[in-house]
């Protein structure tokens, strides 16, 4: 077996969100993953299963729930010709944390394709679909990537950076 871990640190900038004219920014809250997956694929699929771990270090109070949160996650993915063709899912429940603020109990998806080339440079796209059921809400983006994959003296790893599109936010609304 595989362990692939899995850590999201969100740089964030936001306006007009908690009123017209204001804005925030700075870090967001961490969502870390580990996924027990087998070390072979089979006809290029993998996949894993394992925690996800919802950790507040967000640097304003508008840009995390202030909450410690758990729950399970799982991958599958199919690498075919330089393309990885996938989606990952999580459920996150709070455990602790500031009793003034909201529990958290959200459902994660977020379906992805990607190109590498034999260099580790790669594109891709993604959807990242948030659903809120404390807050009876639903969000989605569409994040575009441009990716690396890379040494980290023995380890691999893959970076990517790429903007989030707005698709539909709470309420159906669409963001700004």
């Amino acid at each position: 077996m595989n362990l692939i871990t899995r850590a999201i640190l969100p740089i964030m900038a936001q306006k007009n969100i908690t009123g017209e004219g204001q804005s925030q920014s700075g870090l967001g809250d961490i969502v870390a993953s580990a996924f027990l997956a087998p070390s072979e694929s089979k006809n290029g699929l993998t996949w894993g299963v394992g925690p996800v771990l919802l950790i507040p270090t967000a640097t304003n109070d508008y840009l995390g729930g202030k909450k410690f949160g758990v729950g399970p996650t799982a991958l599958v993915l199919k690498q075919i010709k330089g393309w990885t063709i996938g989606a990952l899912v999580n459920q996150i429940w709070s455990i602790a944390g500031d009793k003034d603020r909201q529990d958290i109990s959200t459902m994660f998806a977020q379906p992805f394709v990607n190109h590498n080339w034999k260099s580790g440079a790669g594109i891709g796209g993604n959807l990242e679909i948030t659903q809120n059921s404390k807050a009876d809400n639903t969000t989605i983006f569409f994040i575009p990537t441009v990716s690396g994959v890379t040494k980290l003296g023995t380890q691999t790893i893959s970076l990517a950076v790429g903007p989030h599109i707005p698709i539909t936010a709470p309420n159906g609304s669409k963001p700004d």
